[in-house]
């Protein structure tokens, strides 16, 4: 790959830039939110997975805590489902929490634990409802 005198600069300054924030952070843990709409273009999705890598490989724990409405939305039409909101939040019944289930872990928490793994890190992927590692209630 041939870089140009300009691209280099670049790439200095903002390796320049970041090396604060690298030394602060390293050996510790951060939590990333990764959105649902930010999942539907495949090279930004390559490209958030070599940043988790490039994290991982700064000595920075990355975890990652992922959405995935236009999935779960897709899928809803797609068997007919009418998701319901109250004052934008979803509201979540039997039928459709187990479509929800069926989206975030069947399918968006493997493609970014593939992807991940496939650009070359190491990624598991872990459900809320595993050993109870999440637990929720109803809100009023």
């Amino acid at each position: 790959m041939v870089k140009t005198v300009e691209e280099s600069i670049e790439k200095a300054k903002v390796l320049i830039e970041a090396l604060p924030y690298m030394q602060e952070f390293r050996h510790k843990t951060i939590v990333i939110k990764y959105g649902g709409h930010a999942m539907v273009d495949d090279h930004l999705k390559k490209q958030f997975a070599l940043d988790v890598i490039l994290l991982k490989q700064i000595g920075i724990n990355p975890i990652i805590v992922h959405g995935g409405g236009p999935q779960i939305n897709k899928l809803l039409d797609r068997l007919g489902i009418k998701p319901s909101y109250v004052q934008g939040m979803r509201v979540t019944d039997g039928e459709t929490m187990d479509v929800v289930e069926m989206v975030l872990v069947g399918q968006v928490n493997k493609q970014i634990v593939g992807l991940i793994n496939h650009c070359g890190g190491k990624a598991v992927g872990l459900s809320g409802r595993d050993g109870d590692l999440v637990c929720a209630k109803k809100l009023k």
